[in-house]
């Protein structure tokens, strides 16, 4: 019989506590599956700051350590110097990195620290309660906009990807989405390009995934990935906005 899936070494066998529906899971298992094929997971260390993304750290079958919260790319870029030769890359959330570690993460671009950072973007603080995030979109209704995001009072989301591609140091960044299975093959290949651009000292490489919070939405699995589609996509594009680039 031929097998036709298996589960990645990558990740460890433990039962998962991420909400029903959310897509935590499907992107850590792109990131260790590519550091699988690549033969790269003895070589690799991860940071994951503090959100949901912190349970990283039981998942990830590679050294990985946590940071305080939106310090991730700080921690990694010391790891990297010590470490030149290995992987590193940042596990991170929008309210971690687009909002406390902002200062982390566009210097960290702006110095060219070749890490990689994987940006998973859910439009919402996830672990904390549901609260706006900087991500979150225009009419929105979180536990702190309860009347939806509105433009005058709280600003309008960050495009991070597109904020992140206008330093030099940054040498790949692109947005994927993990909402359907042709777009997680899409989102496989941005993993791999970035974990690339980082294997060839070229620079910083940022992949954003957009992804779904079922729980702090109010809805269930399939109708978060409909709203991803019909309301994400359209602010937050998909695509390749920077590969290649002077330091």
């Amino acid at each position: 019989m031929k097998t036709l899936f298996e589960f990645t070494e990558g990740i460890s066998p433990e039962p998962t506590t991420y909400c029903p529906g959310c897509t935590h899971g499907i992107a850590h298992r792109l990131v260790m599956e590519a550091l699988c094929e690549r033969g790269d997971l003895g070589r690799t260390i991860g940071v994951a700051p503090i959100g949901c993304s912190i349970v990283a750290v039981n998942y990830l079958n590679v050294d990985i350590c946590e940071s305080m919260h939106g310090r991730a790319p700080a921690i990694a870029s010391g790891i990297k110097r010590v470490h030149p030769d290995s992987l590193v890359f940042t596990y991170q959330g929008d309210g971690d990195l687009a909002s406390i570690g902002t200062c982390e993460i566009i210097h960290a671009a702006h110095r060219g620290e070749k890490i990689t950072t994987f940006f998973i973007n859910n439009a919402i603080y996830g672990m904390t309660g549901g609260q706006m995030a900087p991500t979150s979109l225009l009419g929105q209704k979180t536990t702190t906009s309860s009347l939806g995001r509105a433009a005058e009072t709280q600003g309008r989301p960050l495009r991070m990807s597109e904020i992140i591609a206008t330093i030099d140091g940054a040498v790949f960044v692109e947005r994927v989405s993990l909402d359907s299975p042709a777009n997680v093959r899409k989102a496989k290949k941005a993993v791999l390009k970035a974990l690339e651009v980082q294997d060839k000292k070229l620079g910083f490489g940022f992949v954003e995934f957009l992804s779904s919070c079922p729980t702090n939405w109010g809805l269930d699995p399939v109708a978060s990935l409909e709203w991803l589609r019909s309301n994400m996509i359209p602010y937050y594009p998909l695509g390749n906005l920077k590969e290649g680039g002077v330091i």
